[in-house]
């Protein structure tokens, strides 16, 4: 019989916050928050700033006295670098295993199998230390045979359940019997505030009692699901590594506007821009839209007339061309605006999504179809190599509509203006 696979799971720690105090180390040992798109409510907290009470989403007005009290050091969401900073975490974990799943962007599954002839911990912090020598990102890692044990055990590393270490190997039964008996089973991967009411109700008020339950009994309360999680949970893997990510079905560029948008030449703009971004990470992808909708809304939170309304435009044939969804994007907006309302959100939404290199063309459109692609292809070189936004079509110029950001750090690594300079 073949060896049970082990699986360790790398989280990064309040990663918004640490890719912000790679760069400015006065932030180190201070309470900090970034803020989620228009500097509204906090999407990630410093260990101090959870001290001070401070919940995960919590609107930023709702604790302004706090944050002044306390000199909280507030930022605005910079997506550009904490995305470069996960790459670069990615890549370096890479030269840990020949096998590894990214989860999410501060989290990555590896398969340790084949590696249980040397100690596990000590690999564990060398992985730590690397991770933190090359990109300056702290990290916890939880090692366990089951997916679901492993993001159990990362939840005792980070929590110190059983030591400081940020590490917890589960590969211990009596290590392994305490966590399971410590952790809520609300905390379980998998395990939805609706789900852990379900088993509460039942008596499940542990991730141990959760383990001991008839996995028969499990599926009738949480479908499935549930049933894989109780096998997992006893250390039989029911989810295998998944290193190629499903098929892409849609993808989606939304924002919320910094001011409302009242009139149609702002709103113009700002779908033109989002369509612009979002044929961007087709060609990224390889992919084609057959089909294009928009939406947009007013605020439920502010007064005045309400208003919400969408529209779906079909792109035959499938296309990843950044002027063909602009074109579609717009005619779509078109539409459905109407005067005398204050949006605040709008979108753009691509479906039927396909290889580009399995779209039927239009033979009489061939020439055209092959300018434009050539013209994309160039348009990405520039943004890639002398930064995004660097060429752009002209119908995306404007800045009323934008996302309010008063407080982003500079794209330390994306952009060259803002690269960091070392003075002897």
């Amino acid at each position: 019989m073949a060896p049970p696979r082990v699986y360790g799971l790398v989280d990064c720690n309040n990663f918004y916050v640490s890719c912000e105090r790679v760069f400015d180390p006065r932030l180190e040992g201070v309470p900090v928050g970034v803020l989620s798109n228009n500097d509204g409510c906090f999407v990630a907290r410093s260990a101090e700033l959870k001290a001070l009470g401070v919940k995960m989403g919590q609107p930023l007005f709702e604790v302004r006295d706090l944050v002044r009290q306390h000199r909280v050091r507030v930022l605005s969401s910079n997506y550009s670098l904490y995305g470069d900073l996960s790459a670069r975490v990615t890549d370096c974990l890479r030269g840990f295993t020949p096998r590894l799943e990214v989860y999410s962007i501060d989290e990555s599954f590896l398969d340790l199998s084949g590696f249980e002839g040397r100690d596990l911990r000590a690999y564990a912090a060398e992985i730590r230390a690397t991770v933190r020598r090359w990109t300056g990102i702290p990290t916890c890692v939880g090692i366990a045979v089951t997916k679901t044990l492993a993001k159990l055990a990362n939840h005792a590393a980070k929590k110190t359940l059983l030591d400081d270490s940020g590490i917890c190997d589960l590969g211990r039964e009596s290590e392994r019997e305490h966590v399971l008996r410590v952790v809520p089973v609300e905390d379980v991967w998998g395990i939805g505030r609706r789900s852990a009411e379900k088993l509460g109700m039942l008596g499940v008020k542990t991730a141990a009692d959760l383990r001991d339950m008839e996995p028969r009994r499990a599926r009738q309360v949480l479908t499935v699901v549930g049933e894989r999680i109780v096998y997992e949970l006893r250390g039989l893997s029911c989810l295998p590594l998944d290193q190629a990510p499903a098929p892409r079905k849609t993808t989606a560029v939304t924002r919320s506007f910094g001011t409302p948008v009242t009139e149609w030449e702002p709103m113009r703009e700002a779908v033109a821009a989002y369509a612009t971004r979002a044929g961007e990470k087709l060609r990224t992808e390889g992919l084609a839209a057959e089909a294009l909708q928009i939406f947009m809304h007013t605020s439920p939170f502010r007064p005045g007339p309400a208003y919400s309304n969408a529209a779906t435009v079909e792109l035959r044939p499938a296309t990843d061309d950044t002027f063909a969804l602009i074109a579609a994007a717009t005619a779509g907006a078109r539409r459905i605006w109407c005067d005398g309302f204050a949006m605040s959100k709008a979108g753009v939404i691509l479906t039927g999504l396909v290889p580009v290199t399995k779209v039927q063309p239009d033979l009489l459109a061939a020439a055209d179809r092959a300018r434009g692609a050539r013209l994309m292809a160039a348009m990405d070189a520039i943004n890639s190599r002398m930064g995004r936004d660097t060429l752009v079509p002209a119908a995306t110029i404007g800045r009323a509509w934008r996302m309010r950001q008063d407080s982003r750090s500079p794209s330390y690594t994306t952009e060259l203006d803002d690269v960091p300079v070392v003075r002897a």
